[in-house]
């Protein structure tokens, strides 16, 4: 008969993980301290990347005094400060460095899927800088405001107060009562209104 129930043999211990991690961790860099050095600390400004090995104990020692900016001056670290909001990154001022060219990633000289940026059409010219408003966009005349202008003798870029003059003046010269009883002049009369009406219709006039 066993001396203990046979429930403890099934019982295992864990492994002690910081144990391991001491076993290979360097000798505390305090002064007389013997513990293993499982803890980094910084060294300090201008060696960023270098680190002290300290126990647990002198670690949080060392960080009770640790400062970054120990023999700086106060004007530095007001300077740190300011550029530390921007993470350390140049700005200008609103409405300043103008010439400056834009970033590479809005260069003119794109490729593949990029480059179709500067394939897109743009009929609003809303990307290459304002427009000039004071000139007039040309309105492209329709067939049949085409086929009037042409009764009335004019021209795709004829204006309103164009239309208006050269409708008056041909309705004086082709009406029935200026004419004579001219047949002809009657079918012309009646060509010039109905293309006035077209136009007028369509916001020329």
């Amino acid at each position: 008969m066993k001396p203990y129930p046979k429930y403890f043999e099934k019982i295992r211990i864990r492994p002690d993980k910081e144990a391991e991690v001491k076993s290979h961790a360097p000798i505390c860099q305090w002064d007389g301290c013997k513990e293993a050095g499982t803890h980094r600390a910084p060294v300090g400004r201008m060696k960023e990347g270098e680190y002290f090995r300290f126990c647990i104990d002198h670690v949080r020692e060392y960080n009770k005094g640790f400062n970054y900016f120990s023999g700086v001056p106060d004007s530095e670290v007001a300077r740190f400060q300011r550029e530390a909001l921007t993470g350390h990154r140049p700005t200008w001022t609103m409405g300043m460095n103008g010439g400056a060219r834009s970033s590479p990633d809005m260069a003119q000289m794109r490729s593949g899927r990029a480059g179709y940026y500067n394939r897109m059409r743009d009929p609003f010219n809303l990307f290459n800088g304002p427009r000039d408003h004071r000139q007039p966009r040309e309105r492209k005349a329709k067939p049949l405001e085409a086929k009037a202008l042409e009764t009335l003798g004019l021209d795709t870029k004829a204006t309103g107060e164009a239309i208006k003059a050269r409708y008056k003046e041909l309705v004086k010269r082709h009406h029935p009562d200026a004419n004579g009883g001219d047949r002809g002049s009657e079918e012309r009369f009646r060509d010039v209104l109905q293309a006035y009406r077209v136009l007028k219709q369509a916001g020329l006039c």
